[in-house]
């Protein structure tokens, strides 16, 4: 993407966090002219490669499981908060309206992974996602609905070779102006805005990145 070095982000840490806390990506394949997307939960395993590896999983009825066998580069794209960011709320004058925005692009070579890992990636995204339930449902894999269900998906890893995160918080914006745009998003009821507030504080630390 393009990616201008004031909004780029490179700490792998925060590139990670990000991934896992915006876990619902989209992945992008080529083979043989067709482009697909396709969106999904994923699965960050940190310690699997030197940027991490992401796991998920599809039906067997997608095309885009044969973009995924064939060994092309594959691209899953994550999205965080974004936000219209008015020109009436800068100190300075003359400006025109943006958009704040926050993501994070990963990039590597797709492989189909066997039915243990299947089972265990579910199991995976199953406990991450019920674990703030007072009664979490359980995953139970043996049970005969289930067997007669998994032939119906496949999983795949992603060994992350290149990632790109792009936060762009008001950083290319005067001080005055990001004070200015941070006091307006704090003041505001909207739990999205105030949120916006909070990111582009943390951008304005010099070890952000």
């Amino acid at each position: 993407m393009y990616l201008p070095s004031l909004f780029a982000v490179k700490d792998l840490p925060v590139l990670q966090d990000f991934m896992e806390q915006y876990s619902f990506g989209t992945l992008v394949t080529r083979h043989a002219d067709e482009l697909i997307a396709s969106h999904l939960p994923f699965v960050l395993d940190r310690d699997a490669g030197p940027n991490g590896t992401l796991r998920g999983h599809l039906a067997v009825r997608n095309p885009q499981l044969a973009h995924l066998a064939s060994g092309a580069e594959a691209l899953v794209m994550f999205q965080g908060p974004h936000l219209y960011i008015s020109p009436s709320w800068y100190a300075t004058p003359h400006n025109v309206p943006t958009w704040n925005y926050t993501a994070v692009h990963a990039y590597g070579l797709p492989k189909i992974v066997d039915r243990d890992a299947l089972v265990e990636l579910l199991k995976d995204l199953v406990q991450e996602n019920e674990k703030s339930f007072e009664q979490p449902w359980d995953f139970d894999s043996e049970a005969s609905w289930m067997q007669a269900l998994l032939p119906q998906i496949a999983a795949f890893e992603i060994p992350i070779e290149k990632l790109q995160g792009k936060f762009k918080l008001n950083q290319n914006r005067v001080a005055a102006d990001r004070a200015r745009v941070i006091e307006v998003l704090s003041a505001s009821q909207d739990p999205a805005r105030r949120q916006m507030a909070d990111l582009i504080i943390q951008a304005s630390y010099p070890g952000f990145r």
